[in-house]
């Protein structure tokens, strides 16, 4: 069986990228997040591995934030072959002192994503989000984030924009003004389908997160056959590139990418 994940356009932005993307919250945090079990941050070393593991089977696509601690500084650190790796990362929110604050303005937007270029040690992002609070359609409507972000495309500090939601309302906003967005979709989320079907027929990008609902979804039944059940729920959804899921355990990674090579 080939063993190289298989890769999609996303949207209009000419990016290819592998169906299954890397999360890399537990890269740098693990405090105030929404996983069913603790865990410790992975040293130097076993980030290496696990970014290796991913890139041998095609991987390209990796998802990360200023608000995943030091996330984007040790990605910037351990990644080789930059021009491998379609990098995602994201504006809007912060997270300091275990919790987490937002600022849409235009002034954060842009010190946000220079900070980001900084930490990842790259001249450019391939791809930026903002991180929304759940007020969607005011954080889009109220702020200069998206224009922001229109500007930094423009000077080709990034290569495309987009937003990633929690609303209906939001997502089909943001796809009038931005050329992605991020999604959740699982077998027991469906409601941001009607945002998907709208991008594809806009022919723009769709991201998927929750794929497996923060891992509780694979707590349910055999292990492998919840993951695979799970991933075609979403990769088989029509305007669909790529989901993001995240881990820092080798034998969970193997699995997700073997059942998204099944799929297809």
């Amino acid at each position: 069986m080939n063993d190289t994940l298989p890769s999609r356009i996303l949207g209009s932005t000419g990016l290819e990228v592998s169906t299954l993307g890397l999360g890399t919250v537990k890269f740098g945090r693990n405090s105030g997040v929404k996983y069913p079990n603790q865990f410790d941050l992975p040293d130097d070393e076993q980030i290496r591995q696990l970014l290796a593991q991913a890139s041998d089977h095609g991987m390209n696509l990796l998802d990360t934030a200023p608000a995943y601690g030091s996330s984007e500084e040790r990605l910037g650190s351990l990644l080789n072959n930059r021009k491998h790796w379609v990098i995602c990362s994201k504006t809007g929110e912060e997270f300091t002192s275990g919790e987490s604050y937002f600022d849409f303005s235009a002034q954060h937007t842009r010190a946000s994503v220079e900070r980001s270029l900084r930490r990842l040690q790259t001249d450019y992002l391939d791809i930026v989000l903002v991180h929304s609070d759940g007020n969607d359609l005011n954080v889009i409507n109220e702020s200069d984030c998206l224009e922001t972000l229109a500007r930094l495309k423009e000077t080709g500090h990034i290569r495309s924009y987009g937003f990633s939601g929690k609303t209906v309302a939001g997502g089909l906003r943001a796809l009038e003004l931005s050329d992605i967005v991020m999604v959740t979709l699982n077998t027991s989320y469906q409601e941001e389908i009607p945002v998907i079907e709208h991008a594809r027929a806009l022919n723009k990008g769709v991201l998927i997160k929750k794929a497996f609902a923060s891992g509780h979804a694979v707590l349910k039944g055999q292990p492998s056959q919840t993951v695979q059940q799970n991933l075609r729920a979403v990769l088989e959804q029509p305007g669909v590139s790529s989901a993001i899921c995240g881990t820092i355990n080798p034998q969970h990674l193997e699995e997700n990418i073997a059942a998204a090579i099944q799929i297809g």
